[in-house]
């Protein structure tokens, strides 16, 4: 019989140098080298006041060290991060022989604030110095993710007054119901279950009023809109996303075309991603070039904001709602669609709709006149009016002819309760009073527009798909937004360092 050698899976004292643990080319090797050598932690002294007094405390760079790491590898949790410290031989390469406890790790990313920031323009500043950002085109997006709030404690104030009402009078109505059981003779006393009961309604009541006091205004939105508040994390939004509604932040990234690299990274909590293209735009002013073009999806479209980036000159191009119908592209995008549930579809009938389009009727834009299909004349309505940046000449049928016709089941969509046929024909675009829009529209519709647009996806959406995907980000771990945008700006510093000592590497 053969004899083999026993093979200890599991020794306990190995001598191993933890420096020579750090391999060149890896991720953590990159992000030893840049801490230890590249960005400046200084700004993180002013936290400690331990010169003459009090004990050492970790050095920053240990302790962002191990947490950037922990990131890449899918461990957010900040006793997971302890524990991968005292077991993991990397881990172990990266802080040394002094493991830092939960709390520290807890404290540290939680207090980050600004100081992730910086390190954040650090890391974008080694990427400009090697060439990696070609600032060509940088794409704009953000992914809507779920915080630790919860979503049935949102809604507004008078939402939360009508709660605390209905908890304060249910704890009353038990209040009485006890002090009758006290007085009847030979009524067994309340359980525990209802006095537990008893006391977490009292509970409820007084922290949402205490809530409630805290907070005596309602959240409200760039233009005076009312938004629901959350109690567990006010500054979290209800997000709507293709999986359903959310309680969330938005975090928002802008990437540089030539390498995919982060050159900024945000997270709001709002859902409405118009709202914050133009403090994405402020942030990266300093990289942006006269040539350098922004592209964003139509979630990001508004009069406003194409008006803004018009008066300050910077090229972009963001698609609007209508893009993909007016690219013969997508026209057969509709049979990708799946089917909608007959269970659980609520939106409206999807059904075609009957009626003839204007392509049926028989318009002259010289004599100004149309026809209908059964060979009728309708009248011209008025002057021709200005619609969506075109002027449009509107016609209309009459009782007489549209009420007996023999084709109006066919004409009209609703033939029972419209009396007559209304259709417009466009004359061409205006020449004045143009708008943002559509100066957008006829850009972003040419084949170059197409093109430059069409490198967006290919820019952003991976940048995202690594993020969550492969570093396992499906929800923010913390709460209030200054702590949120913190560790989103660590998942972005995470993806920037690998582009860099993967590009490096094979450099």
């Amino acid at each position: 019989m053969a004899k083999y050698k026993y093979i200890d899976t599991h020794p306990r004292l190995i001598a191993v140098d933890l420096t020579r643990q750090l391999l060149p080319g890896t991720f953590e090797h990159a992000l030893h080298h840049l801490l230890e050598h590249e960005i400046d932690l200084s700004h993180f002294d002013v936290r400690f006041r331990n010169d003459e007094t009090g004990a050492p405390a970790y050095p920053p760079a240990v302790l962002l060290k191990v947490v950037l790491f922990a990131y890449s590898q899918g461990i957010v949790s900040s006793r997971g991060i302890e524990r991968a410290c005292q077991e993991h031989v990397t881990f172990m390469a990266l802080c040394g022989d002094h493991a830092p406890h939960f709390t520290t790790i807890a404290r540290f990313i939680s207090t980050l604030s600004d100081d992730i920031a910086k390190v954040l323009a650090g890391v974008i500043a080694v990427c400009d110095a090697e060439g990696l950002i070609g600032r060509e085109m940088f794409a704009i997006d953000g992914v809507k993710l779920r915080s630790n709030a919860s979503k049935q404690r949102s809604g507004k104030r008078i939402d939360f007054e009508k709660q605390a009402t209905k908890l304060e009078a249910a704890a009353r109505t038990m209040v009485q119901r006890h002090r009758a059981a006290d007085t009847a003779p030979n009524e067994p006393p309340p359980s525990k279950k209802a006095r537990e009961r008893l006391q977490r309604l009292q509970r409820d009541a007084h922290q949402m009023r205490a809530w409630l006091a805290a907070n005596p205004n309602e959240r409200s939105g760039p233009k005076g809109t009312v938004r629901q508040s959350n109690r567990t994390d006010n500054e979290s939004a209800k997000m709507a996303t293709s999986k359903g509604v959310i309680q969330g932040y938005t975090g928002v990234a802008t990437v540089d075309a030539q390498h995919q690299i982060i050159v900024d990274a945000q997270a709001h909590g709002t859902g409405s991603e118009a709202e914050l293209l133009m403090p994405v735009v402020a942030a990266i002013k300093t990289q942006l070039r006269d040539h350098t073009l922004l592209t964003a999806d139509a979630g990001y479209h508004s009069e406003a904001n194409l008006k803004a980036l018009a008066k300050q000159q910077i090229l972009a191009l963001i698609a609007d709602q209508q893009m993909r119908q007016r690219d013969a592209r997508f026209a057969t995008q509709g049979r990708h669609q799946l089917a909608p549930h007959p269970l659980h579809n609520k939106r409206a009938d999807q059904r075609a709709r009957a009626g003839f389009p204007p392509s049926a009727f028989t318009y002259d834009a010289d004599a100004r006149t149309c026809v209908c299909p059964a060979g009728k004349r309708l009248y011209r309505k008025g002057q021709p009016r200005m619609v969506n940046g075109y002027v449009t000449e509107q016609f209309r049928g009459t009782k007489g002819n549209c009420a007996p016709c023999a084709l109006r089941a066919q004409c009209l969509r609703t033939p029972d309760t419209t009396p007559v046929r209304n259709v417009a024909f466009g004359r061409g675009r205006a020449m004045e009073g143009v708008s943002y829009t559509e100066q957008m529209r006829a850009r972003i519709d040419t084949d170059e527009g197409r093109a430059a647009y069409g490198r967006r996806f290919a820019t952003v959406e991976p940048v995202f798909g690594n993020v969550r995907y492969n570093k396992g980000l499906d929800r923010f771990t913390l709460r209030s937004r200054v702590k949120v945008d913190a560790q989103w700006k660590l998942f972005c510093l995470v993806h920037n360092i690998e582009k860099l000592a993967k590009l490096k590497c094979a450099a």
